[in-house]
C-alpha cells in the first residue's frame, strides 16, 4: 500500500453539491507536498451523506486527477454488508488501488460478526483491504485477535487504528505477520505508533499540513526519532484544535481559512462555533500555516 502519511481528504461542497474544482485543487496540493496516498470517502470525506452516484464521480475524479502518482484508497465500509459490497465493487470497477473498511456502526456486532462481515466484503474484490478501527464513532472495537484472524485473509493487508489504545496496538503488532501494516488513525499518535512498529498515518491534519506530516513520518523511518518527535510536539496543539469539534468540522474551517474551500458541511454536521474557529485560526497563524 504505502508508507508514511496518507491524507483522509475532505469532500468540499458548494451550495449543497460537491465542488469538484476545489476537490481537484486539494488533490494537487497533496501531490505537490509529497503525500503518499489519497484516501477518499472516509470519515473526513463525509461519505455517509453521499449518494452512490456522487461516490462514483468523486472516485473517478480522484483517480483521474492523481494520474497514478500515488495510490487512491476508497472508503467503502457500511453498517450493511451488502452496501459495503456494492461500494467495494464500484471502487474496484472505477480503478481504485485499495479500500478502507470501517467496522459496521450502530449494529454493534460481535467479533464473530466483524470477521464474517470483513471476510465477506474482502472476498468480492482483488483489491488490498485496510480495516478501520474507530470505536469512538462506531461503538465497536476490533480486538487484536480479530485483526489476527483477518490478517489470514489474503488481501487484508493493514489496519487503520484509531482506538487510541497503545496497549492494544502493541498487542496487534505482537500477533500479526511482519508484512501486515498498522497505520495510525490519530494524528497525535503518529510517533508513538511508529514506535510500536507502525507504518504511517491516515491523516486529517495532512489536509492542511501535508508536507509537515510526511516529513515527520520520513524522519522516523530514516531513524531520526528526535526530529519526528519535534514535529509531533510542534503541531500537537493544532492537531488538538482540529478535533475540538467533531471531524471534519474543524479541518474544513482550516481549509476555508487557507482559501481552498467553502466552509460548508452536510447536515447533521454544522460549521465550527466561531469562538472555536478563532482559536484554530490563531494557532494556524502562530505556525505560519496562514
Amino acid at each position: 500500500m504505502f508508507n508514511g502519511a496518507g491524507v483522509a481528504i475532505v469532500t468540499p461542497f458548494n451550495e449543497g453539491k460537491i465542488d469538484f474544482e476545489a476537490f481537484e485543487k486539494l488533490i494537487d496540493f497533496q501531490i505537490e507536498n509529497n503525500t503518499q496516498a489519497l484516501i477518499v470517502l472516509g470519515t473526513t470525506g463525509e461519505a455517509s451523506t453521499q449518494t452512490f452516484e456522487e461516490r462514483e464521480k468523486l472516485i473517478s475524479t480522484a483517480i483521474e486527477r492523481v494520474g497514478g502518482k500515488i495510490p487512491v484508497i476508497v472508503g467503502t465500509g457500511s453498517n450493511s454488508t451488502q452496501v459495503a459490497i456494492e461500494n467495494t465493487k464500484q471502487a474496484e470497477n472505477l480503478g481504485a488501488d485499495g479500500i478502507l473498511l470501517v467496522t459496521p456502526y450502530y449494529n454493534k456486532c460481535t467479533q464473530k460478526g466483524l470477521i464474517e462481515h470483513f471476510t465477506t466484503v474482502a472476498n468480492v474484490t482483488s483489491l488490498p483491504v485496510i480495516l478501520y478501527n474507530v470505536p469512538s464513532r462506531t461503538g465497536v472495537n476490533i480486538a487484536p485477535e480479530t485483526v489476527l484472524a483477518m490478517s489470514k485473509v489474503k488481501n487484508v493487508v493493514a489496519v487503520k487504528e484509531a482506538s487510541g489504545n497503545i496497549s492494544q496496538i502493541l498487542e496487534i503488532k505482537r500477533l500479526v505477520p511482519k508484512n501486515f501494516k498498522i497505520y495510525s488513525g490519530n494524528d497525535d499518535q503518529v510517533v508513538p505508533i511508529y514506535a510500536c512498529g507502525g507504518h504511517g498515518v491516515i491523516s486529517v491534519s495532512s489536509n492542511v499540513i501535508p508536507k509537515e506530516m510526511q516529513h515527520m513520518c520520513q524522519a522516523f523511518m530514516d531513524g531520526n526519532v528526535e526530529e519526528a518527535l519535534r514535529i509531533q510536539l510542534l503541531y500537537k496543539k493544532f492537531i488538538d484544535l482540529l478535533f475540538y469539534e467533531v471531524n471534519p468540522i474543524p479541518v474544513k474551517a482550516a481549509l476555508n481559512a487557507m482559501g481552498y474551500i467553502k466552509n460548508e458541511l452536510r447536515l447533521p454536521l454544522t460549521s465550527m462555533e466561531e469562538s472555536n474557529r478563532i482559536k484554530l485560526v490563531d494557532e494556524m497563524k502562530k505556525l505560519s500555516i496562514i
